[in-house]
């Protein structure tokens, strides 16, 4: 009988793999810092994809960020008031484009509830005559300083999708809803109220011949814009397209050549890029 092929001397790039995903979960000392650089290592070694790189440093990263790092701002929250005529109330919530408001009092700081817009459509259909305190969901209240993760365990639990964030006084700092801490790992949710197709909001042109573009920008829309011919079919977005090619999730300032084109990232973080400057070889 011949003798049977020695596995561990064929694949000794996966035996090393394994050793060193055994060593990191040996409970030997290790820091963020070391999980992210293995992580990016098989990344570039082609173990892992670019985009399941991103979600894995956006889950590390949302230990280190509190609901106030994230949350929006008082200042652009949608609110109702108590008192406001349900025909009112119906124009409001079209025009937000939310499926849940805030309800104040007199106050904005007195917190009576949140209105499901599929409550009020339903008391709209039957006209019942109820009143909209008659409506209102508890509110979940979250503090600024608590952390992300323990916010998306307790959303999960309590099945709360919006909370209102309380600061240190008691009163309204903001609203954070589960979709903005899952946006924190695995990037911008677009919904049919997210403008994503319009090309001018994601491509502008500089005084200095350079263009903006953001990195959401559809490859697309980019080959569309510039005459260019990037493939289409592995990856969406001209984001993901550079972050391939470069191999890494790319910090500001770093830069990369494909074809005609020299993409300079001016806008990253750890979770992934933002935007870039794009060169164009041959216009002026």
């Amino acid at each position: 009988m011949a003798d049977e092929p020695d596995s561990s001397q064929s694949q000794p790039e996966h035996r090393s793999w394994l050793e060193r995903i055994g060593a990191a979960l040996s409970g030997e000392p290790t820091t963020r810092g070391d999980v992210l650089e293995f992580l990016r290592d098989a990344s570039a070694d082609g173990l892992i994809g670019t985009d399941t790189l991103r979600m894995l440093e956006g889950a590390i990263a949302i230990s280190e960020l509190t609901v106030g790092d994230v949350m929006i701002p008082r200042a652009q929250m949608s609110m109702i008031q108590v008192d406001s005529p349900l025909e009112n109330v119906l124009k409001q919530v079209i025009e937000s484009g939310h499926s849940r408001l805030p309800v104040h009092g007199e106050d904005k700081d007195e917190i009576l509830g949140i209105l499901l817009a599929k409550d009020l459509l339903r008391v709209t259909v039957e006209g019942s005559g109820q009143q909209l305190r008659e409506l209102l969901r508890p509110a979940f209240l979250i503090p600024e300083s608590k952390r992300l993760d323990v916010l998306l365990r307790e959303f999960r639990l309590s099945r709360n999708h919006m909370g209102i964030v309380i600061d240190e006084y008691g009163g309204v700092a903001g609203v954070l809803t589960i979709e903005d801490v899952l946006e924190q790992i695995v990037g911008d949710i677009d919904d049919e109220h997210d403008d994503a197709s319009d090309e001018t909001a994601h491509i502008q042109a500089q005084s200095d011949g350079q263009y903006v573009v953001d990195a959401l920008t559809p490859i697309a829309d980019f080959n569309e814009r510039f005459g260019a011919d990037f493939p289409e079919d592995d990856y969406d977005t001209i984001g993901g397209l550079v972050t391939n090619a470069i191999g890494h999730l790319p910090e500001s300032g770093e830069e990369l050549t494909m074809g005609r084109f020299v993409f300079r990232v001016v806008n990253a973080d750890a979770r992934r890029v933002h935007a870039f400057h794009v060169g164009v070889h041959g216009e002026r």
